[in-house]
């Protein structure tokens, strides 16, 4: 998993993008009032068009005061048994006919098991419950009219904020009805899915240092481990399949047994520090950034091996009350290789922990030399002892690991490469700190609370369509701002001419001609000024259109955390919950003002 995605500082994001969100809001607001304005202008003059504004206005201040929880609620109840009769349970039948058969389809001989089930359930569980939204919210009120049975409600004493509110409501008390179950089904569907055990396959004594004995255990889920014990009786095995297991001997000689523990590394929710990255390029001297190889995704760059290229990360923090026994190091590299060698073999590379105070009476540690793994999460155990240089003689000696951190807890930590023309890739959250493990089943709680505000979105638009639109377009309305919302961040960059082939007329004229998105277009001076014109409207639309939308690509990286181990951040959870929130009020109350003009109960 790459954290390109950045998270915010909570007091950042509101006084920063959730007030320009507010002034859009406040912007929006205005525009719709003066477009009313203008309307009811041409058909009654001005002055009755003020009048009328104002009237639509006032009415609606009376009916936000006079809003009756109660009566919303008997509306929520009215949407639930109106989903209910629908049979709308059998979502979650077919959720769990997928997990039967699950099993056929999903590689059990995956690297990274873990990552393989819980992304699976947590897309299903995603789409199925995203879907039900969308069906339940666009053809309920549109049925409604259409069959006159809105007559019965409209003609009562209740509002259309009331109602508004109360079919959000209740579609989404359907979907949490369901989500929940799903939830629990999908956490003992993994749990069972990844649960195995081992037997010793064979053993033998070993006498290299504290070792006592090695061996091998039994091929059981797909995969077998080799293992070590030690003098204390404890031991443990090798990673295999992204986990590892304790091992506990018991008994002695002949009859002596051995006892596996349960996996470690596979359903975790891993509390990540991370630090500043700073670059030294060949010479040593200070680089913004690292070498580019040519990759067109310019996440990581990347530093010369064999030279005195390193990166350089310093974190804050690390005292002794924190890191009391040391912290475990995890590292995400890239290799880009010059030459391919043994492909099978890592390139070498080292890891030197230094003091940031040039003038501390220790500087740095030994190099830690590491061969890089890619794809995988390498794990380095920086202990609380560790050998350092002396600053005087060079001589190595054990000192503590807190030696190496200034007066402000800050230590640095240097990677470099050892392997002439070849190159290791990094950004800045591709190495962090292991700070603590956070309990799997809160953060799996967390990844489907995104799923919960998506949902909860998409019944607030398809509700909002429906007001005007009849089902099936108010369904492909909300598809559509659902799919839109999705790839966002990709329309904004065309939009902005972020991507190359320009906008869409021109990159459907280049499609078409089979024209390289690095030529200037072939044809003459007229058309390409049309095309462009055309564009630069289609543009402006389209950056509008994904700043009114919700990023819901963002609301599903929380899957992501939780299929990759990793917490999700409580901030994180504010902002998407306070985001969501914000569409769901301007939806409802774009849906209360279209429902108001459509005088159902006239």
């Amino acid at each position: 998993m790459t954290f390109d995605q950045v998270i915010p500082e909570f007091g950042e994001w509101l006084f920063g993008a959730f007030v320009l969100s507010l002034i859009r809001v406040g912007l929006l607001i205005a525009g719709g009032v003066l477009i009313g304005f203008l309307v009811a202008s041409a058909r009654r003059g001005p002055v009755e068009g003020f009048y009328s504004v104002a009237k639509v206005i006032a009415n609606s201040v009376n009916d936000f005061v006079n809003w009756s929880l109660a009566r919303t609620i008997a509306m929520a109840s009215l949407a639930v048994q109106e989903a209910i009769r629908r049979l709308v349970l059998i979502v979650f039948v077919v959720f769990v006919v997928i997990l039967l058969f699950a099993g056929w389809y999903l590689d059990t001989q995956s690297d990274n098991p873990s990552k393989l089930y819980l992304s699976f359930v947590l897309t299903a569980s995603n789409f199925l419950v995203v879907l039900l939204a969308l069906f339940l919210s666009a053809f309920s009120l549109p049925a409604d009219i259409k069959n006159r049975t809105i007559y019965t409600v409209v003609t009562k004493p209740v509002r259309a904020w009331e109602i508004v509110l109360g079919r959000i409501l209740g579609f989404v008390t359907v979907g949490t009805m369901l989500l929940v179950p799903m939830g629990i089904v999908s956490y003992f569907f993994v749990q069972r899915g990844l649960s195995h055990s081992h037997a010793v396959e064979e053993v033998a004594a070993a006498a290299a240092g504290d070792v006592t004995h090695q061996g091998e255990t039994s091929y059981d889920g797909h995969h077998r481990h080799s293992f070590k014990m030690y003098n204390d009786g404890t031991g443990e095995t090798d990673v295999a399949m992204s986990h590892w297991h304790r091992v506990t001997k018991v008994g002695e000689g002949d009859a002596a047994t051995y006892e596996f523990g349960p996996a470690i590394g596979l359903l975790q929710a891993r509390v990540p520090v991370f630090g500043r990255l700073r670059f030294k390029d060949r010479a040593g001297a200070d680089a913004s950034e690292g070498i580019n190889v040519g990759h067109e995704w310019a996440y990581r760059t990347y530093i010369e091996g064999g030279s005195l290229a390193a990166a350089i990360w310093t974190f804050e923090g690390v005292t002794p009350e924190r890191y009391p026994d040391g912290f475990d190091l995890e590292m995400n590299l890239r290799v880009f290789r010059t030459y391919k060698g043994d492909m099978e073999k890592g390139v070498l590379g080292s890891i030197v922990l230094r003091n940031p105070n040039l003038s501390a009476k220790v500087l740095r540690s030994e190099a830690i030399n590491f061969a890089a793994k890619e794809f995988v999460s390498d794990k380095h155990t920086i202990p609380s002892t560790i050998r350092v240089v002396d600053k005087e003689d060079g001589s190595v000696r054990d000192g503590s690991l807190f030696d190496l951190v200034d007066e402000d807890g800050r230590l640095e930590i240097w990677i470099q490469c050892g392997e002439r023309s070849q190159y290791y890739g990094m950004a800045e959250r591709d190495v962090y700190i292991l700070d603590r493990d956070a309990p799997f089943v809160a953060n799996l709680a967390k990844g489907y609370a995104g799923i919960w505000l998506q949902m909860v979105m998409v019944t607030s638009f398809g509700v909002m369509f429906s007001t005007f639109l009849s089902g099936a377009v108010a369904m492909m309305a909300t598809l559509s701002s659902f799919v839109i919302g999705y790839f966002s961040n990709f329309i904004y960059e065309v939009a902005t001419g972020a991507k190359e082939g320009g906008g869409p007329l021109e990159s459907f004229y280049r499609i078409v001609t089979q024209q390289n998105v690095q030529v200037d277009l072939e044809i003459s001076k007229t058309p390409t000024a049309i095309i462009h014109g055309v564009d630069t409207v289609a543009m402006m639309g389209m950056r509008v259109m994904t700043g009114m939308l919700p990023d819901y690509a963002k609301f599903m990286g929380t899957s992501e955390y939780v299929a990759n181990g990793y917490n999700i951040d409580g901030t994180l959870m504010s902002i998407q919950f306070l985001t969501a929130f914000s569409y769901v009020l301007v939806a409802s109350l774009i849906a209360y003002y279209l429902l108001k003009t459509r005088e159902i109960a006239a």
